[in-house]
């Protein structure tokens, strides 16, 4: 008695679920309804199957997808500015190229024109630890969008992007329709990282090639059907952002879809100014230094930039940074020190091992 009365009050939430999805289309609306009246008789039969348990949750997340909801687009190039520079030393030419792909995309929508589907993907290609992602946060934020990652890499099987349909076990939806889910919204900036380590396999790797054609292609994107959902979801609104450390295994269908920027390695001196304006007063506050807890003689910047020899981004620049401020706040905590310098002599002794 206790399960069928639980399975009726399920069945209500699922009602009130549904009838306060905003934006919902009428006839998907209504195949959900007449799976909830299937439960329904499946209840009354007192029949509480693994079934219940399968369509409740495909109601669920069928209605937690942003049909309607959408975030305003706040396009002002100048706090676009702000913020690449504010994330970002140097790397003018990348920003400039941003700066105009937005400037196109505000002309289009002040014209009440289809600004995303007019515009080309873009696609970042440089190596680790140059700020791809960091580039594509700041176009999100620029955009006053949210923002969601799809890390490619672990891409291994067409299904991930796709979903896998309701009918087999674990059935669950796809990287993308998940992405929305997330972000609650119907517009997000979604990045695609690392396209081209998407599944080792060469056959896998073009089945999931020609997804991201699909999913990137503004002519096809209008009714993506994820296995899963299996009702068309409009993705024309998402703007798409790839990145990619090189473009070797990317196809040329999908390459001519894309507008490529490629993103160069910083210098020794350009990392130096990244260290000491950008990284260093973060991670002290990370560590919970305060400032003067820690000072560092310049002439050491050199050999703390590249302690280990080249890398051409600022990821191990910051572990680097992360390495000293720990030792140094262990040495405050400990009552070693109540401040340190670092000298030539000294160094080795904080640097990583």
């Amino acid at each position: 008695m206790d399960q069928k009365k639980y399975a009726f009050e399920e069945l209500q939430r699922l009602h009130t679920i549904i009838a306060e999805t905003q934006g919902m289309p009428e006839d998907l609306s209504e195949r959900l309804e007449q799976m909830i009246q299937r439960l329904e008789r499946m209840a009354n039969l007192g029949h509480y199957a693994e079934e219940f348990d399968t369509l409740s949750r495909y109601i669920e997340v069928t209605a937690s997808i942003p049909w309607k909801n959408k975030t305003e687009d706040k396009l002002d190039l100048e706090n676009a500015r702000k913020l690449m520079d504010n994330s970002h030393h140097g790397m003018d030419y990348v920003k400039e190229r941003i700066i105009e792909y937005l400037a196109t995309l505000q002309l289009l929508q002040m014209r009440n024109r289809n600004a995303i589907a007019r515009s080309p993907v873009l696609l970042f290609v440089g190596l680790q630890g140059v700020g791809k992602t960091t580039l594509s946060i700041s176009i999100a934020q620029a955009l006053g969008r949210k923002f969601q990652r799809i890390a490619m890499g672990g891409i291994g099987s067409p299904l991930e992007l796709r979903g896998k349909s309701k009918a087999f076990p674990e059935a669950e939806p796809g990287q993308i329709i998940k992405a929305l889910i997330k972000t609650g919204t119907r517009n997000p900036v979604i990045l695609l990282d690392e396209i081209e380590k998407a599944s080792g396999e060469a056959g896998l790797r073009n089945d999931i090639m020609a997804i991201l054609l699909e999913i990137l292609d503004p002519a096809q994107n209008v009714e993506f059907r994820d296995h899963y959902i299996d009702y068309p979801v409009n993705l024309s609104d998402v703007l798409f952002i790839c990145s990619a450390n090189n473009t070797g295994t990317i196809t040329t269908a999908l390459m001519d879809r894309m507008e490529v920027i490629k993103m160069p390695s910083y210098t020794d001196m350009e990392k130096q100014v990244i260290a000491k304006e950008y990284l260093m007063p973060k991670v002290m506050e990370r560590s919970g230094l305060n400032p003067g807890e820690l000072e560092i003689d310049p002439n050491l910047w050199p050999g703390i930039v590249r302690p280990f020899g080249y890398d051409s981004g600022i990821r191990s620049l910051g572990r680097t940074l992360e390495s000293i401020c720990r030792k140094v706040a262990k040495e405050i905590v400990e009552g070693k020190s109540k401040k340190v310098y670092l000298t030539a002599e000294n160094l080795k002794h904080y640097l990583p091992s």
